[in-house]
């Protein structure tokens, strides 16, 4: 399709948007933003407090979802999709931010360890996008947009089932980006460095977040809110002709 503009307020008035992990950390900000933006909210979470955190982020109940699925599951993936089609008709967006980190050194790392890894960070979210990307196809285009990680792009200690499954999800997004621009849907991903959500607070505390702080030229980690704000970038019509890219949100470590 050609280019018709696009709304340089950046807004998302009623775009359908199915955001998985949205109860917290990353997937909250963006669903936070994209609500803001006049977006219609799907939000699926293992958390089933979800639909009350739902209220949190978006008051107007008439624009919003909720599903608690456990998306490494077929039957809670089309629970999900079958629930946006029915209440709104349709997905123009969706962000596939739902993910687990699972630690351990290489020599000691279970094969548990390495499948729920690849199951929740890789398996749901290529399954996930496949079967929207069918609805997709029947309205005429959307976007897709996966997070990934700097851990796909440089190697992290002990996050070799982590490092792996993100850098696929790279190269996943080239492949569908690939194929599926024919239908009007663009994917992207986005990797960002160290989040200060609640669990990137704790799980960077002390020594080892200042020393990985040394590591990034701008001296800091990110914020969710920065993470929203370049998802609601590659979700606008500002990027439509942005397509099987990753956008790198590390503040320079990756370029040394």
């Amino acid at each position: 399709m050609d280019f018709n503009g696009y709304d340089k307020s950046f807004g998302l008035t009623d775009k359908v948007s199915l955001i998985t992990g949205g109860a917290a950390g990353i997937g909250r900000a963006i669903s936070t933003l994209f609500a803001e933006k006049g977006a219609k909210l799907v939000l699926a979470d293992l958390n089933p407090a979800i639909a009350k955190i739902a209220q949190e982020i978006c008051p107007d109940a008439s624009r919003v979802e909720t599903v608690t699925a456990d998306l490494t599951s077929t039957a809670d993936r089309e629970r999900v999709v079958e629930a946006a089609i029915n209440r709104f008709g349709r997905i123009d967006i969706l962000v596939n931010n739902a993910g687990i980190v699972l630690l351990d050194d290489a020599l000691t790392l279970s094969e548990e360890y390495w499948d729920k890894t690849m199951a929740v960070n890789l398996r749901a979210p290529f399954f996930l996008a496949q079967r929207v990307a069918r609805e997709m196809v029947k309205t005429g285009g959307g976007r897709i947009v996966n997070l990934a990680s700097q851990a796909g792009v440089i190697a992290l200690d002990k996050h070799a089932a982590y490092c792996a499954g993100k850098a696929a999800i790279i190269s996943m997004t080239k492949v569908l980006a690939l194929e599926w621009a024919r239908y009007n849907i663009q994917t992207n991903a986005i990797s960002p460095t160290v989040v200060l959500t609640e669990l990137g607070r704790k799980a960077w505390a002390g020594e080892v977040g200042e020393a990985m702080k040394k590591k990034i030229p701008n001296g800091r980690f990110a914020y969710p809110e920065e993470i929203a704000g370049c998802a609601l970038f590659l979700a606008s019509g500002a990027a439509a002709m942005i397509n099987g890219e990753n956008l790198v949100i590390d503040g320079g470590y990756t370029i040394q």
